[in-house]
């Protein structure tokens, strides 16, 4: 070969291998789009997302390395949702993480076709996302954060915690609470019957009417709140814990980790346990597995706190059999 062609060769390969390599970078950037239920700013959910970060990276996916996130926060606005879905769908990234079940059913009929991995999600089956747990069809799946039974757990530990009560309201959103408020509310009402609680459903939908139903139910003694797992009373806890402070009304949580925030008694699944699970399906998505065939999953891993210093602040003396079994116990 002549000096000339072989330097030309040369030359021209030098040019283009690091065309190649840009090509080969940019191939292996994988973006994924987060659409959140809950406030941008609790505490707890920021924890939750590192946790899920973490469990990228111990995947091997790395922010600004391989792989590139944007976020969007609805705080328990439907209507903001529907924009923040539609603005992640038109983007079109590589697949959506998913929090809550409105935002998760909403972008289920945005798209058809990017895979979607969701958490928080309590009926997936009755609301819609999913064929079935076992094979999810479609281009969802995810983790499950409450079973239907809680509804009634939630009672029980009320009435443990405090056996004067005699009225108990279990507030929602039917905006935003699974099932519209339905899913959690035949084991509410069982356990009401059992344990001999006047059990009512109280859906609300801004927070003047949270203030309505606790003001009614502290207007008469014997009252007990129990706060349903939903996005809308998520974004609200702040309101609710103060009011049923203030009213010295018991109160407990299907919201998770609740009780360091001030809230008597939180029993929920543990959200970055949830978190963490799910970067390991969108881990297996990127890497070529398709979301129907990857099962929902149950939570394994649920807390039990309990706030003494709300337990004082209301004139309540927590019983040490339910002191015994907390996973957290403030003081």
């Amino acid at each position: 070969m002549r000096r000339r062609a072989f330097l030309t060769l040369v030359g021209g390969a030098a040019a283009a291998w690091p065309l190649a390599a840009r090509a080969q970078q940019a191939q292996s950037m994988r973006r994924i789009g987060v659409l959140m239920g809950f406030a941008e700013n609790d505490a707890i959910i920021q924890g939750a997302l590192a946790a899920f970060l973490h469990g990228l990276a111990e995947a091997g996916w790395v922010p600004g390395r391989n792989l590139t996130i944007e976020y969007r926060w609805s705080a328990g606005d439907v209507e903001r949702a529907e924009r923040a879905a539609d603005e992640l769908v038109a983007s079109k990234p590589d697949l959506i993480f998913a929090t809550t079940t409105p935002v998760t059913a909403i972008l289920k009929r945005a798209t058809a076709t990017i895979p979607i991995v969701f958490a928080v999600v309590s009926d997936p089956v009755g609301d819609g996302i999913v064929a079935s747990l076992a094979r999810p069809g479609g281009n969802l799946t995810g983790f499950i954060n409450m079973e239907d039974g809680m509804g009634g757990k939630w009672l029980e530990l009320l009435k443990e915690a405090a056996p004067a009560v005699s009225r108990a309201i279990i507030l929602f959103n039917p905006e935003t609470a699974p099932g519209a408020g339905r899913y959690f509310l035949p084991s509410f009402e069982a356990a009401a019957h059992k344990l001999g609680v006047a059990g009512s459903a109280a859906p609300v939908h801004d927070p003047a009417e949270i203030q309505r139903a606790i003001g009614d139910l502290a207007a008469q003694p014997g009252g007990g709140l129990v706060a349903m797992s939903d996005s809308f009373i998520f974004v609200h806890f702040e309101l609710l814990s103060k009011l049923a402070e203030t009213y010295k009304l018991p109160a407990v949580y299907g919201l998770d980790a609740r009780a360091r925030e001030g809230a008597l008694i939180s029993y929920a699944p543990d959200t970055a346990d949830l978190f963490r699970k799910t970067a390991a399906y969108v881990d297996r998505i990127l890497r070529g597995d398709n979301p129907r065939d990857l099962p929902v999953q149950l939570p394994t891993k649920f807390d039990l706190a309990i706030n003494l210093r709300t337990a004082k602040a209301i004139g309540l003396t927590m019983p040490q059999t339910l002191l015994a079994i907390a996973d957290e116990v403030i003081e």
